[in-house]
């Protein structure tokens, strides 16, 4: 019993929770629904979900740290939520994801990491009609991936893009899998609470055994290469459990540990070499450390880490660890805006040698097994590699001198196949040097594919199988082989062969090779006061150069050598491969300390990114814009019966400069109308009302004709109504016209932006129709939609139209050319609504809705590629769809829903994050609706550049939205634009129909009298003016020059700058500046006295 007063060299792991400087900050996690870990990390890379969607990837350097840009690269990896992925254990590169929309990918990851985007896989494997729920590497066969959907468990070969081997014998949804370490067996946990043990060689069960009694989430994993398992579940009661089970007694846990009634399920991380346990619950805040043990207590607790709530976890594998500080385990937190590298590290006296106790020999990263040779049955054991940096030096790689090419532009000697696994078990202790193998050269899935063929060919020949040492002879043969068709990949072609001889080679003494080892990567401190870039090529380095820890002693960062990243040809597979080579190592003096030559290219410059988020990027004029109610005087109060039953497509209120109209409940389907112009309080009594007999679905004003209501009821019918001078004075029934058409109740009705006389309505028919009022027809039907029709917009050109629907889909038409649509992309989720709006003179498509979670969401496209969207940001959750108001001028997208109180603001802008965030307006209360006015109803000498009209539950009141400025004296031309004349036709509807297309005038807001605020600076861009009657409010100059929207643009940016150091000059001028000190006048003391 003398095992129980052996303190473990474990017990006091405490963790290190790092400076946010040293986390990944700034990201955005959602919540997803998966039975995946949400992140996944190799000794190279880390990968996690990102977006509120979770169809996209984040890679980044496993030390990364610092805040993300929001248009950091990424992998675009499936077209629904990504459930699971995870790194292969031999190729750091080599990731693989499972996602919701039935397919499992297989990427690769550059070994400089991601500078764009990427949507190709390398291949891609069906599920066909079941989503994926998780996806695992076989831990000691090379390009064996494991993936479940539903009750069906698959084993591919990716090399061969094959499946190996299906199971459909489960009969509820597979929650997890665990491989056992040697890779012989393989345990699932199921929602039909059972756990079972898998022989896939043997195609049948070996072990079965009721598990947690809950279908919630469960987790399984193998307890390295032992006999016995460990799963996180629920009881009947929704506790949380953990048990261990021994295969000899499979039906009985050998240890139940009951810990709390939180609902987070448990992710067990377990490392094999250390026997640490860490449970990290999802929407937890701690995390549990334990000691797995194969005696009683079974398990022992350790210190518990608490912090922010948990999205996701994963270990970090062994190579990435810091050893010589002590760090025995690494655990990735994934949360909503960060992930946090949580350190547990054994504390010691001193980290100056390397504590062997601590650090067991791990499995490394290297394998001899091929998925075809584990399912004839082979098993073998993946060679140990150590920890400790003092032997993993250079001393056995085999290297070669880089000779001038000879006359046929090859050189003399030539360069093993660093891609293979040369080294050998010389000791007999299974133990090999990991320096032997230099995973930076292995080759991608095709190139693999084809050193597979050739290998089998060869095999189909010979009628035998190469034994080990045939395989692993000659590198330079096998190298020129193994790629059937293309060039060696360790090999130098001619023209590389003149740039190398031609490069400039650079020699170093161990000394500064250690010096920078220590400064670049020593320490987590020296990284972050680097730069992403100076870490990039450092990270570079680190992975190509000769290591000298050993020989200098220096304690290094990694001790993992390099990483095992795939090849990438450089400029893709037509251009030469991407060469990188180990020059001899030359005996030097002092000490005996070697000299490294080596290859190296110039190194490319790396581009800095254009800083445009709001958190870096430069700032909008539009940022603190402030809304305002206007006086009482200009409400309109004691407004009664307003109806809430209206539908949702509907905005609920609509206003014009003259007049405003608003529903009322009760039957008949009545809109009463109320002049703007009669402000004050209603008196009681009956409210003269627009009575329809039926209810209404829809309306809004003519945007040219003050006084025509058109209005759209369930009845299939569309009314228009003249309201007289002066307003109603009397309810009526009587409507100027009735077009019947749709043969179901409409969903909306659409002016266009343009043309008169051309109105588009929506109908349960699942039709788009477009009318000509003036004949009072009906002259164009779009079709193609196959669900409601949620939401309605004409571009600004009046061209083309877009429509978003309830099966998912965001439809782009023309027409006048054509009656389908002419691009489709995905839009908002869900059946409880969504809004479409054009911006950025129609270049641009955004679109508001709901997420799975019932969050809202506004999401940008561009309008001639909606297959990805550009940007999505996430509110909040409420029941009400956003309604958005563009302002064109200001490139300014307000939002608000029906019972908000809040006025969201963003701006468009045409770079990335494309919607910049502006102050938001609180209202004193709630409101029913929202309309927004043309611009000639703004207050141009108020800076007022928009204008509103709040529907509260009694009242009308107008808000006014300003710019705060100091010189209101002037006119600021920097934020009025010439504008659209949107309130006279350009069009006829008659012309519109014939295909004609003219764009609308555009005026100077300039009021008479006042000057240019960039006249008065000393600016030349003054607009030109020329009056035209009836124009905006105390305006009137057509300009039909091009002109700059965005104030933030490149172009005006550097002229608004070159005005505020003309303000400052000016000022400066004007302004008498004494540098004369105070204190200069005082009389001190005399040098002599202080001598005294």
């Amino acid at each position: 019993m003398a095992w129980r007063f052996k303190a473990s060299k474990y017990k006091n792991a405490a963790p290190i929770v790092p400076k946010p400087e040293a986390c990944v900050r700034d990201i955005t996690v959602g919540s997803y629904q998966t039975y995946g870990n949400n992140i996944s990390a190799s000794a190279a890379f880390m990968a996690f979900n990102v977006d509120h969607n979770g169809s996209s990837i984040a890679v980044l350097p496993i030390d990364d740290c610092g805040r993300k840009s929001k248009t950091m690269p990424l992998v675009h990896a499936h077209t629904d939520t990504v459930t699971d992925m995870g790194f292969s254990p031999f190729h750091d590169g080599l990731l693989a994801t499972g996602s919701q929309d039935c397919l499992v990918k297989i990427w690769h990851i550059p070994k400089d990491g991601l500078t764009e985007s990427i949507t190709t896989p390398e291949c891609t494997f069906s599920h066909r009609q079941r989503r994926v729920e998780t996806v695992l590497f076989h831990p000691t066969a090379e390009n064996l991936l494991t993936s479940t959907s539903f009750t069906t468990l698959t084993l591919w070969d990716i090399l061969t893009e094959k499946e190996m081997y299906s199971n459909s014998e489960h009969s509820e949804v597979i929650q997890a899998v665990g491989w056992k370490s040697d890779g012989s067996l393989l345990a699932t946990s199921c929602k039909d609470k059972q756990v079972r043990v898998l022989d896939p060689r043997g195609g049948c069960f070996t072990h079965v055994a009721n598990s947690h009694q809950s279908i919630k989430d469960s987790r399984v994993v193998w307890l390295g290469s032992s006999n016995r398992i460990l799963t996180t579940g629920f009881d009947a009661n929704r506790l949380r459990q953990v048990y261990i089970r021994d295969l000899r007694n499979f039906e009985e846990t050998e240890k139940a540990l009951v810990l709390d009634s939180s609902t987070g399920i448990l992710i067990p991380l377990f490392d094999p070499d250390t026997n640490m346990l860490f449970l990290a619950g999802k929407g937890d805040t701690t995390i549990a450390y334990m000691e797995v043990m194969d005696r009683e207590p079974f398990l022992a607790e350790g210190i518990r880490h608490s912090g922010e709530q948990t999205k996701g976890a994963c270990l970090a594998p062994k190579r990435a660890l810091k050893v010589m500080e002590g760090e025995v385990n690494r655990v990735l937190q994934l949360t909503s805006t960060a992930v946090i590298p949580i350190t547990y590290q054994v504390p010691r006296k001193s980290y100056r040698d390397f504590h062997a106790d601590l650090f067991p020999d791990t499995a490394g990263c290297k394998t001899q097994l091929t998925a075809e040779q584990w399912m004839e049955g082979s098993n073998l054991p993946i060679p140990k590699i150590s920890l400790d940096p003092s032997k993993r030096g250079n001393d056995n790689v085999q290297t070669v001198s880089i000779e001038p090419p000879n006359e046929d532009g090859a050189s003399d000697v030539d360069a093993p196949e660093v891609g293979k696994f040369s080294g050998e078990d010389s000791e007999g202790d299974g133990k090999v040097d990991d320096q032997d193998y230099d995973p930076l050269r292995t080759p991608t899935t095709a190139e693999r594919r084809r050193l597979f063929e050739r290998r089998a060919e060869e095999q189909g020949v010979s009628g035998t199988t190469n034994n080990q040492n045939e395989e692993d002879a000659s590198p330079q043969e096998d190298g020129k082989e193994g790629l059937d068709g293309e060039e060696d990949v360790g090999d130098t072609s001619p023209s590389e062969g003149v740039k190398g001889g031609e490069e400039e080679e650079r020699e170093c003494d161990g000394d500064e090779v250690g010096d920078e080892e220590v400064d670049g990567f020593g320490s987590r401190e020296s990284l972050q006061r680097r730069s992403i870039a100076e870490r990039r090529k450092m990270y570079e380095s680190r992975s190509a150069s000769v290591q000298e820890g050993s020989t200098m002693g220096v304690p290094q960062a990694n001790v993992g050598g390099p990483s095992p990243l795939p090849m990438r040809r450089r400029g893709g597979g037509d251009g030469p491969p991407s060469v990188q080579r180990q020059c001899s190592l030359e005996s030097g003096t002092g000490g005996g300390v070697g000299r490294a030559r080596r290859e190296k290219k110039a190194p490319e410059p790396v581009p800095t990114t254009k800083r445009t988020s709001t958190v870096f990027g430069r700032v909008s004029k539009f940022r603190h814009l402030k809304g305002t109610p206007l006086h009482k005087s200009t409400h309109i109060e004691n407004v009664r019966n307003i109806s809430r039953q209206i539908s949702g497509e509907c905005d609920g209120f609509h206003a014009n400069p003259d007049r405003v109209a608003v529903p009322l409940s009760g039957p008949g389907g009545k809109i009463a109308v109320f002049e703007l112009s009669k402000t004050g309080k209603l008196p009681d009594g009956v409210i003269p009302t627009l009575v329809h007999g039926t209810n209404v679905m829809d309306f809004c004003w003519d945007p040219f004709d003050y006084s025509r209501l058109a209005v759209a009821c369930d009845d299939g019918m569309i009314r228009l109504w003249k309201i007289p001078d002066g307003g109603l004075l009397e309810p009526t029934n009587e409507a100027e016209c009735t077009l019947p058409g749709h043969s179901e109740k409409i969903y909306f009705i659409k002016f266009h932006p343009l043309a008169s006389d051309v109105l588009a309505s929506g109908s349960y028919d699942m039709t788009v129709r477009i009318w000509d009022l003036a004949s009072g027809t009906e002259r164009i039907i779009l079709e193609g939609h196959t669900d409601q029709i949620f939401s309605f917009a004409w571009s600004p050109c009046g061209t083309r139209c877009a429509t978003l629907c309830k099966d998912g889909c965001l439809r782009i038409y023309e027409p006048r050319k054509s009656c389908t649509p002419i691009a489709e992309g995905k839009g908002p989720v869900g059946a409880r609504g969504a809004r479409v709006v054009w911006a950025l003179d129609g270049a641009f498509i955004v679109t508001t809705g709901f997420d799975k979670v019932s969050e809202r969401q506004i999401t940008v496209f561009k309008a001639n590629d909606l297959a990805t969207p550009l940007n999505t940001v996430s509110l909040d959750v409420s029941p009400a769809i956003l309604i958005p108001f563009y302002d064109e001028d200001s490139s300014t997208l307000f939002l608000t829903g029906k019972g908000d109180w809040t006025i969201y603001a963003f701006e468009v802008a045409t770079e990335s994050p494309y919607l910049c965030p502006l102050s938001h307006h609180r209202c004193s209360g709630l409101h029913q609706g929202l309309s927004f006015l043309p611009k000639s109803a703004c207050d141009i000498q108020g800076v007022e550049f928009a204008k509103a009209l709040r529907l509260t539950n009694n009242t009308i009141e107008p808000i006014s939205f300003t710019v705060p400025r100091l010189k209101v004296d002037y006119f600021q031309d920097d934020l009025f634009p010439p504008t659209k004349v949107t309130w006279s036709p350009t069009l006829t509807s008659e012309e519109w129909f014939r295909g004609l297309n003219r764009q609308p005038k555009r005026i100077n807001l300039k009021p008479e009298g006042m000057e240019n605020l960039s006249d008065v600076q000393g600016g030349s861009n003054a607009a030109p003016e020329r009056t035209e009657k009836g124009g905006a409010k105390g305006s009137g100059s057509i300009a039909n020059v091009p002109f700059n929207r965005l104030g933030w643009n490149p172009d005006v940016s550097g002229e608004t700058k070159e005005k505020q150091e003309q303000i400052q000059r000016a000022v400066s001028s004007r302004m008498e500046v004494n540098l004369k000190l105070e204190q200069d006048d005082m009389e001190g003391v005399d040098e002599k006295e202080w001598d005294e």
